[in-house]
């Protein structure tokens, strides 16, 4: 993606009633993170792909745009997405 694209990092709470942003959080090492409830299981993959699917659709872009750079089996995860979604980020 390049220069038109941010790294956003999630803490995500998956088997939730709905997808949902809580809003912005820290991890343990002080630094912020878009907190995030998953409608999905962290079973095989399925509460990742919710949320690129639930990220993309939040954001207003594709589901190709939104990537998962790291995390995949981690509470906390590092995501790629279109610079265009600053903007919407910084609303939460």
């Amino acid at each position: 993606m390049g220069d038109d694209s941010v790294n956003v990092a999630c803490k995500v709470t998956p088997n939730a009633r709905r997808s949902e942003i809580i809003g912005w959080g820290a991890d343990e090492q002080g630094r912020r993170v878009l907190l995030v409830k998953l409608a999905a299981p962290a079973l095989e993959g399925k509460a990742n792909k919710e949320l690129v699917r639930f990220l993309a659709e939040w954001l207003g872009c594709a589901k190709g745009e939104v990537s998962l750079l790291r995390g995949d089996t981690s509470r906390t995860k590092l995501l790629q997405v279109p610079a265009t979604a600053q903007e919407r980020l910084q609303e939460v």
